[in-house]
């Protein structure tokens, strides 16, 4: 028996999912995700944060390239610095993208708890979870309080900084530096620091609950991140390393994050900090996994897991 042509007639094509990836400059981390959404079977358009903006008369976002729609979802590689207003607009921009629907990873309330170390301590500590002794105060004379009631070494850390940069180690008063280098707040945790043959801690990626490499970084210097000459070492997370990273990008939010664990002179793995935008040009020299094409599949799988839901 012939078939109808109704039957015969196939349905139309899906359009295969927009993606936005947020990005500065088309450099190796967004060259690669690029790659990876491609080969996913996505389309994906690099859009830089600073030019997108509010428009009520339009639908209520501005994003280049989407000519008043909305990408299917959005993965943030930077968000770029600037002024408190600037910074505060582009956040907003990402907040208003997850009001509309649109999955972001990570999403703007876990880019702030993450860029926020006082907070990220905070949320760490209230979940349980096993991370230097914190303090994150307004004067230079409750920081010397803190030092003198410690009578331990502290490490000042920039509130809002990354790769290592602005480390200081703090031995004595003379060390705290005057409020109007450090932009008024003196964010302090206990010096946890061991000489074991050199320094060493170790970046272990977490992403949608799942570990998906893991590093050491080894450097002769108490800093080790590989932007400060940390050397990268491949390594394998025990189950306690894995709880604690799965744990910590649980307690800010986050979809996927790098997180910062150290063992102190006991032996005790803590969660030093938890990156929501984390590079991993080092982390990727130690792994035959191609963390680009985790973090894209991963995606997919999200919207695809979505789009089944409403089916």
């Amino acid at each position: 028996m012939s078939r109808s042509p109704e039957a015969a007639t196939p349905l139309p094509a899906a359009a295969p999912p927009c993606i936005a990836l947020m990005a500065d400059a088309a450099d190796w981390h967004a060259r690669g995700l690029m790659r990876a959404f491609t080969a996913a079977g996505a389309r994906a358009r690099m859009v830089k944060l600073s030019a997108c903006g509010i428009d009520t008369a339009a639908g209520g976002l501005d994003l280049p390239g989407f000519a008043g729609g909305l990408p299917d979802a959005v993965m943030v590689r930077t968000v770029p610095g600037g002024s408190f207003e600037a910074v505060t607009l582009r956040l907003g921009v990402l907040h208003a993208l997850d009001a509309l629907g649109v999955p972001v990873w990570n999403n703007a309330r876990a880019i702030e708890r993450c860029v926020d170390k006082s907070m990220t301590s905070f949320l760490l500590a209230r979940a349980g979870i096993p991370t230097p002794p914190t303090w994150a105060v307004q004067s230079a004379q409750q920081a010397a309080a803190i030092l003198e009631r410690e009578a331990a070494p502290l490490v000042l850390k920039p509130l809002f900084g990354s790769q290592g940069r602005g480390l200081r180690l703090i031995r004595s008063l003379g060390d705290l530096p005057p409020p109007a280098e450090i932009a008024g707040v003196y964010y302090l945790q206990r010096y946890v620091g061991v000489e074991r043959q050199g320094f060493q801690d170790f970046r272990v990626l977490v992403v949608r609950g799942r570990v998906i490499a893991t590093m050491m970084r080894h450097a002769s210097h108490w800093i080790t991140n590989v932007k400060r000459g940390g050397k990268p070492v491949s390594a394998v997370a025990d189950a306690t390393m894995k709880d604690l990273a799965i744990a910590a990008a649980a307690a800010v939010g986050a979809d996927f994050a790098g997180v910062d664990i150290i063992h102190d002179a006991a032996g005790r793995a803590l969660v030093l900090e938890v990156n929501s935008m984390p590079a991993w040009s080092g982390l990727q020299r130690t792994t035959t996994v191609s963390i680009a094409a985790v973090l894209s599949s991963e995606l997919m799988a999200t919207l695809a897991a979505r789009a089944q839901s409403r089916a």
